[in-house]
């Protein structure tokens, strides 16, 4: 029987092959030979019922056609597709080790070694790095399955074969800081620098109210005055800072979501003004509100990477994009962002910002610097429920997976959950490395994501071992079930939390040890200097020149209301 990219075969009794030859089960590929090539294709069924009686069958098996073997004047070559289709009498066999070999053969220089074929161990898996990248990628697997060490194994065959191409990762557990050695630089709340004017108005909104929906009277104080803050500190970069002319809000040229620095005192200076001018007390708790919001934040020591020096200017958006995504690189290509540190409440908004400079810079210049954004748990971040989850973020990471090619931003998605990730952002990854996933939910969303013929493969999922991958799409030479190699020890992923449970056992804790982890964690909420030793980025002159003019109130401001102006300027 054939049957567009399906045919059945029958399976013969006798036959001139070993035991361990002849196993023709369930994931094998076979080579239906034609006059003029050979087709290849993969066993997905094998059953023995409804046999014809007048032949010597034993079972007959159900397979997908995926590409052919042709004669191109003097060697043979693979293409992907079926042109010539087999009769009914056409013979079949198992795929030969050379045939494999000819498949899998790298054809360029942009093929990474990452396995060996499940079905014959002696062929090696190559993936194509430009049809992987310029097309996205995702590993899907659930936890214990070797997703970590496969996107490790992934990300540092890239680097080799792409020195030149900048890395960006989304570290949510803070277990790959040591996996790439000195070729990536790691990130932390502890040694971030992320300038909060750098937010949008929809992300320094989810700051401010902790993730919850912003208070509508609060959000239009909050609209109106931003971009007279962005106006004030550019009237203070371009002026003696004598006889400034008081703001129009409809001239100054600036939105909230404008990427130009403003001050802290500033904004709350506007909104004080604009307390002062009314008479109805239930009206100024509004202002109130927001002020302490601001307040409340700000001298938060978690939120830290956002608000030091937020009181001194300077435009610092050149050296914060150097600085995120390795321009230069400095031998140091890949960023790890470990996100783990950060508080819950202000993730959202950091990925977002994260994710939309990244493309932004890739629009504005044109593409000229590539860089791959590898996004962890990417289902908590761009998740299939519209309802949950931060909805600028979503959006940024939804930017990248349709635009983010054409501008050489390039996405790479790793998720436990497929099914809870946006299906319109997954459909745009070419290449899938689909692990062990035992849920009905995610095995029917990748049948749905996956368009080559041998998509029957995918119920093989559940039975998947450790290291065990079924890799698809336009990267692969075919639908294949391969094994990853091993990583060596020092790319191991290993979160920073994961110690010996007979370690702890054994220890013999006291009460000192108790009161050393507890002055650590009221360090983590304090406002003693606990940065921790990091690259940074050098403090522009034009900070240290306009930190004197911004110890004076402005626009009437009384610093004796607010504490932020008594906080010694950092």
């Amino acid at each position: 029987m054939v049957r567009g990219s399906q045919a059945r075969i029958g399976l013969l009794a006798e036959s001139r092959m070993s035991p361990a030859e002849a196993r023709a089960t369930v994931g094998r590929f076979v080579s239906i030979r034609l006059t003029s090539s050979v087709i290849v294709a993969m066993i997905t069924e094998v059953s023995c019922e409804n046999l014809p009686a007048s032949e010597n069958f034993v079972a007959s098996a159900a397979v997908d056609l995926l590409g052919e073997i042709f004669t191109d004047g003097v060697r043979q070559k693979f293409s992907r597709g079926v042109t010539n289709y087999p009769t009914i009498h056409d013979g079949v066999s198992l795929i030969t080790n050379q045939e494999l070999r000819l498949i899998y053969t790298p054809t360029g220089s942009d093929q990474i070694h990452i396995g060996t074929l499940q079905q014959d161990q002696s062929v090696l898996a190559y993936v194509d790095v430009e049809e992987m990248l310029n097309k996205h990628f995702a590993v899907l697997g659930s936890t214990g399955v070797g997703k970590s060490s496969g996107v490790s194994l992934l990300l540092n065959e890239i680097l080799k074969a792409r020195p030149n191409l900048r890395v960006f990762l989304l570290d949510v557990h803070n277990e790959y800081g040591r996996c790439f050695g000195d070729r990536a630089l790691v990130l932390n709340p502890r040694n971030l620098k992320l300038p909060f004017w750098l937010f949008n108005f929809e992300e320094i909104v989810d700051v401010l109210f902790g993730g919850r929906p912003g208070v509508p009277e609060e959000l239009e104080v909050l609209a109106e005055v931003i971009p007279m803050a962005k106006a004030m500190y550019t009237q203070y970069q371009n002026s003696d800072r004598i006889g400034l002319k008081r703001l129009d809000a409809k001239s100054i040229g600036y939105t909230a979501d404008t990427p130009v620095p403003y001050r802290l005192v500033d904004l709350i200076s506007l909104i004080d003004e604009r307390m002062g001018k009314l008479e109805n007390r239930s009206s100024r708790i509004i202002y109130h509100k927001l002020i302490s919001r601001i307040e409340t934040v700000r001298n938060d020591p978690r939120y830290a990477f956002m608000f030091d020096n937020a009181n001194v200017g300077g435009d610092t958006m050149s050296e914060v994009i150097s600085h995120l995504f390795r321009l230069p690189a400095n031998g140091r290509p890949m960023t790890i962002m470990q996100l783990a540190g950060f508080p819950a409440e202000v993730v959202d908004s950091v990925v977002s910002v994260l994710c939309r400079m990244a493309f932004d810079f890739g629009l504005w210049s044109d593409g000229v610097s590539p860089l791959l954004f590898v996004c962890e748990e990417a289902h908590r971040y761009a998740s299939a429920d519209r309802s949950i989850g931060f909805g600028p973020t979503r959006k940024a990471i939804s930017r990248i997976a349709k635009e983010g090619r054409k501008y050489g931003v390039y996405l790479g998605l790793v998720t436990q959950r497929p099914a809870e990730l946006d299906a319109t952002i997954i459909s745009q990854c070419s290449t899938l490395f689909t692990m062990r996933l035992a849920n009905d939910r995610d095995q029917a969303l990748l049948r749905s994501a996956v368009s080559d013929a041998a998509a029957n493969l995918l119920s093989f999922v559940p039975s998947l071992g450790t290291r065990e991958v079924l890799a698809f799409g336009e990267g692969v030479a075919l639908p294949t079930r391969l094994r990853f190699k091993e990583v060596p020890p020092h790319q191991l992923p290993r979160s920073e939390a994961t110690i010996s449970t007979s370690l702890s056992v054994s220890a013999g804790h006291d009460i000192h040890f108790v009161g050393a982890v507890l002055e650590r964690w009221r360090g983590a909420t304090s406002n003693r200097d606990n940065n921790a030793a990091g690259e940074s980025f050098p403090e522009r002159p034009v900070q240290r020149a306009m930190e004197a003019p911004m110890l004076q109130p402005s626009l009437g401001l009384d610093p004796d209301r607010f504490s932020l102006l008594k906080k010694p300027l950092r």
